[in-house]
Parts: C-alpha cells; sequence; structure tokens
C-alpha cells in the first residue's frame, strides 16, 4: 500500500485511528448535516404557524409525504453507501464507482415517479393523509410544490450519505447547510412579503432542496471521492439486491414513519381535531430535532463500522458500537429532562394557541419518559445495517414506528382517548428496546477477530 496515496492514507485514517476519536471526528458534521435536515422539517412549521392552526396542521399532513420522498433517498443513498465503504475497506474501487452511481440513478428516477403520480393524484392523497374541510386547500398547495421537489430530494440524500460513508462528512454538511440556510431565509420571504402563504413555505423548501443537490453534487467531485459517472451506472441484479439489502432498513424506518404519521394525523384528528394535529405534529417535529442529533452521531459511526467490517477488524466495530450507546444514552437523558420540564414553553414557540399548546406539551413529555432507550435502539438498528445484516436491520427499523407503534396508537386510541394517541410513542419505544437488544448481541457475539 503507497502511503503517500490519498485513498491509502484514507485507509489508514479508518483503521488505525482510534475508534472513538474517529467517530467523535466523523459524527460532528453529521450531528450539524442531520439538525439542518431537521431544520427543513421544522422551519416551515415554525414561519406557517404564524399564519393559523389550520396552516400548520396541513403542514404536518403533508410530512408523510416528504417522509417517504426522504426514506426513498435513505434507502439508495445508505444502501449504495454502506456497499461502498465495505468495498473500499476491502480495497476493491470497481465496485465502490459502480454502486455509488447506481444508487444515485436509482434515486432520481423513482424521485421523478413520485413527483408525477403524486401531483395527479393531490386531492386524494390529500384526503387518505387526515385532511380537513378546513385544511384541504392548503395541503393541497402545499403538497402540489413539495411534489415538484422530489427527485431533488431523493438525490440530495444519496450523495449525502454517499459523501459520509467515504468519510467526507464535511462536504456532506456543507450540501445541507447551504439548502437549510435557502429555506430558512426564503420562508419568511415567500410566506410574508409576497404573501403566498403555505405555498410560499413549499416553494422556499424545494428551492432549499435544489440548493442542497446542486452543492453536494458539486462536492462529490472533489479530493478522492468517488465521482458519479453515467458510464459506471449498473441497474443490474448485483447492485440492486446491494442497495435493498442495505438500503431497506431506512426505507422501513421512514417510510413507517410517513404511515404513523398519517394514522397519528387521522386519529388525533377525531378526538381532537385541527388543535390535535397541529399539537402532535408540532410536538414530533421537536423530537424529531433532538433525534437528528442522536442519528448524526450514529451517523458517524456508521462509514467506521461498515469500513472495519469489511477490512475485517471485527473488534474495532464493536468497540464503536458500545461508545456511542452509551454516550448517546447520557446525551438523551440530559435532553429528556429539558423537555419534560419545558414542553409547554418548546411547543408555544411553534404556534400560540392554548390548545395546540396543552396536547402538545402533554404528548412531548409523554415521548420524553422513553426519549433515553432510543440510543440503543437507533444504534443498534445502524450496526446491523452497516454490517450487511438486512433481515435484521430491517426488524429492527420497522420496531418503533410500525411493529409496534401502528397496533399500540389503535389499541390505546380506543381505550384512553387523545392520551392514548399521545402515549403511543413512548410505550412502542419501551417494545422496540426489547426487540432490539437481542438482535444486537446476536451478531456481537460473533464478531471475534
Amino acid at each position: 500500500m503507497n502511503k503517500s496515496d490519498p485513498r491509502s492514507q484514507r485507509y489508514i485514517q479508518m483503521t488505525q485511528t482510534p475508534v472513538n476519536k474517529l467517530i467523535l471526528k466523523l459524527s460532528v458534521p453529521t450531528i450539524i448535516s442531520m439538525l439542518v435536515t431537521g431544520l427543513y422539517n421544522s422551519a416551515d412549521t415554525f414561519f406557517v404557524g404564524k399564519i393559523s392552526t389550520e396552516a400548520t396542521a396541513a403542514v404536518g399532513i403533508v410530512f408523510s409525504v416528504m417522509a417517504i420522498i426522504q426514506a426513498i433517498g435513505f434507502m439508495c443513498g445508505q444502501g449504495s453507501g454502506n456497499y461502498l465503504a465495505r468495498m473500499l475497506g476491502a480495497n476493491d474501487s470497481e465496485q465502490a464507482n459502480e454502486v455509488a452511481s447506481t444508487g444515485f440513478a436509482l434515486s432520481l428516477i423513482i424521485g421523478g415517479i413520485i413527483a408525477v403520480v403524486g401531483i395527479f393524484l393531490v386531492g386524494p392523497l390529500s384526503s387518505i393523509l387526515g385532511a380537513s374541510e378546513t385544511t384541504l386547500s392548503d395541503t393541497k398547495n402545499y403538497m402540489r410544490i413539495i411534489l415538484i421537489g422530489a427527485p431533488f430530494m431523493t438525490g440530495q440524500f444519496v450523495i449525502n450519505n454517499q459523501l459520509r460513508f467515504q468519510g467526507s462528512a464535511i462536504y456532506a454538511m456543507f450540501g445541507l447547510l447551504a439548502g437549510a440556510a435557502a429555506n430558512i431565509l426564503l420562508d419568511p420571504l415567500f410566506i410574508f412579503v409576497f404573501g403566498l402563504g403555505v405555498s410560499g413555505a413549499a416553494l422556499a423548501t424545494v428551492c432549499g432542496q435544489i440548493m442542497s443537490f446542486i452543492v453536494l453534487f458539486v462536492g462529490s467531485r472533489q479530493g478522492v471521492n468517488i465521482h458519479i459517472k453515467l458510464k459506471n451506472v449498473k441497474i443490474n441484479k448485483h447492485y440492486i439486491f446491494a442497495i435493498i439489502n442495505g438500503g431497506v432498513p431506512s426505507l422501513f424506518r421512514q417510510g413507517l414513519a410517513a404511515v404513523a404519521t398519517m394514522l397519528l394525523n387521522k386519529i388525533a384528528g377525531q378526538y381532537g381535531g385541527d388543535a390535535a394535529i397541529a399539537g402532535m405534529s408540532v410536538a414530533t417535529r421537536v423530537l424529531m430535532l433532538v433525534s437528528a442529533a442522536l442519528i448524526g452521531f450514529g451517523q458517524g459511526y456508521q462509514p467506521v463500522c461498515s469500513f472495519n467490517f469489511g477490512a475485517g477488524l471485527k473488534k474495532r466495530v464493536k468497540e464503536g458500537y458500545f461508545f456511542c450507546v452509551k454516550y448517546g444514552t447520557y446525551f438523551l437523558l440530559i435532553v429528556a429532562s429539558l423537555c419534560f420540564v419545558f414542553a409547554p414553553q418548546i411547543i408555544s414557540w411553534f404556534r400560540d394557541d392554548a390548545d395546540v399548546i396543552e396536547i402538545g406539551a402533554k404528548a412531548l413529555r409523554f415521548q420524553s419518559v422513553s426519549l433515553p432507550l432510543m440510543s440503543t435502539i437507533v444504534m443498534t438498528n445502524m450496526m446491523l445495517q452497516s454490517i450487511g445484516a438486512g433481515v435484521k436491520a430491517s426488524v429492527a427499523s420497522s420496531a418503533r414506528n410500525g411493529i409496534f407503534f401502528i397496533p399500540i396508537l389503535l389499541i390505546f386510541s380506543a381505550l384512553f382517548g387523545l392520551t392514548g394517541v399521545e402515549s403511543a410513542q413512548a410505550a412502542a419505544d419501551v417494545c422496540s428496546l426489547v426487540l432490539s437488544i437481542p438482535l444486537g448481541y446476536s451478531e456481537l457475539k460473533k464478531m471475534k477477530e
């Protein structure tokens, strides 16, 4: 190995730098990136909250569509990124180049299909997602514009994930920062100055996504990063399986989150109308910002896990896992305490409506109780996904927002009404932890040098 070669230097860095130090180095930009993604999802809620409760509810309803689009992007990005990192760890640059280009192309194709079909069916979709007579118009206007940006959203998440798995988290961070800055600056301009209302919020979001897409694509062509090229696109069984195996856990995690959000909005609306939808939406966005930091920390571990697993350095994989679980739990304990104590103040920052604050604060406090459990749940899922244990990772990723949450939501809402809706996520978190521990342990005990 030529130590003066940039790719050789990256290999040495990923396999010889002390694991804790390497994870911290990689996780700082990924934490920022995930917080920026959270801001994407929260900026519109904040500014639209100044218009009306109905507008806030509309944005919350369309969030499930955005979550599905993001899930597609993460599936193609995490799937190709996981495989890419393992191939780099095994010094197979040809397959690394081909899977990167294939994952990107696949995301654009699926994103384009979602945009066309979604715009054509925007009316029925709005009703299915839980829009009421008072929120239907805003929901349709917001969703129609969001769908136009679907290919840019899926594409940017693919490049972002691929850069992270190559150890180039700084490029990934700046790409998302550029888009978030554009979104936050354009939101008040389009909504209030130009008087576009919720349509202005959606337009600002799409402009931000296009900005991120451009910056990330340029960043992917810098330094030793793998360059996405048309000639390297190989849509065949081998790469499709690699992308699905590594990316389906992300699709399940976020896709089921979208389904859960849709169901949550419909049931909350039945018990508390638009105020309940708005309150639950705000509480969900707040917890998403918190979990974004945790996921960013875990994403700093993922390239270390994949690269070293591919290089046969299993001890480093285990060491990084326990480091992330430990300090992730400490962080969540602190944040959960703050959210529990200041829940009403946090909700009122988004929407100053007594009913929204009461419902949102109660939901936020319930979820704060179980929040520290997320460290073990998330890190186990990421470890399983990064080593290629696709089936176990898919089961683990489906638990929190699907396997447990959906039936618990249906049962709890029937038994306890709105309180059951507010507490369902906390109960699902407890069950997810019970499932995650044996799944993770079964793989960790195999990792012997």
